[in-house]
């Protein structure tokens, strides 16, 4: 009879050991999708565990991480030395997993009539010093320039990636997620704005880059200039429901989720 009941005891005691445990995902609102997802497939399979996804930029991921108030920071780019340091000071060395790749979509209202730009001419729309799409060949209207904002790890990779050293014109509308820039570009004629490859639409017209469009292909090439990886940051090695968690989302399932929101598999 003890025998028997040996290997029930155990799976009761892994059922409890479970049950309750909560998940805290923060950060990057390009990787928002990605975790969303891997969440609800997670569940189906432990429904005993709580996971909480929010967004508000790789830097508010990144900074909940260091402060104990999420388990993992989704993040669209590198934590920075500070970054790390802050979180050694806290305790702990922040251990990085490559989720996916991706590619920043520079895009434009589906009636402009370009069909691509340098990433010099970037550069010069970003810093102000090209502010009429006529100057590009195209129609005499004013450009309207718009950015993520400050806390986005998007920001960030394509201020260095385009900007590289120049200052972001001051007449830049500052967007707080991928979707607020599709949709403010898709509203206005004269708009252009970056958005990550997961959320490209019909909605919205997206420019080849120094020849290249963003595409699954081209990043795989390594032929698209602006792609870069996508990254989950833990507190150190993770354990017990946080170390499943990473193990799903880089599983054959998890990475074929990726694949079915846009977004390009790790591995």
């Amino acid at each position: 009879m003890k025998k028997l009941l040996g290997p029930l005891a155990v799976l009761v005691l892994a059922g409890f050991a479970l049950a309750g445990e909560r998940i805290v995902l923060q950060g990057s609102t390009t990787v928002f999708p990605i975790a969303q997802r891997c969440a609800e497939e997670f569940r189906r399979l432990h429904p005993e565990v709580n996971i909480s996804v929010r967004g508000g930029g790789s830097g508010v991921g990144i900074a909940g991480l260091i402060d104990g108030t999420c388990d993992i920071a989704d993040a669209s780019r590198p934590m920075k030395e500070k970054e790390i340091e802050k979180a050694r000071r806290q305790g702990f060395t922040p251990k990085e997993f490559v989720i996916a790749r991706d590619a920043i979509a520079v895009i434009v209202h589906r009636t402009n009539p370009l069909e691509g730009m340098t990433l010099e001419d970037l550069k010069k729309i970003y810093s102000g010093q090209i502010t009429n799409w006529k100057a590009l060949g195209g129609p005499h209207r004013r450009i309207v320039v718009v950015s993520r904002d400050s806390a986005s790890g998007t920001f960030e990779t394509f201020n260095k990636l385009v900007l590289r050293e120049a200052r972001l014109t001051p007449r830049a509308l500052y967007q707080a997620s991928n979707k607020a820039v599709l949709l403010t570009v898709a509203k206005s004629k004269g708009a252009i704005g970056y958005i990550g490859l997961g959320y490209l639409t019909g909605e919205v017209k997206a420019l080849k880059v120094e020849g290249v469009y963003p595409s699954r292909e081209t990043v795989l090439k390594g032929t698209y200039p602006l792609q870069r990886p996508l990254f989950m940051y833990t507190r150190g090695e993770p354990r017990g429901v946080v170390r499943e968690f990473i193990q799903f989302v880089l599983s054959e399932r998890g990475q074929k989720i990726v694949e079915e929101v846009g977004f390009i598999p790790a591995k």
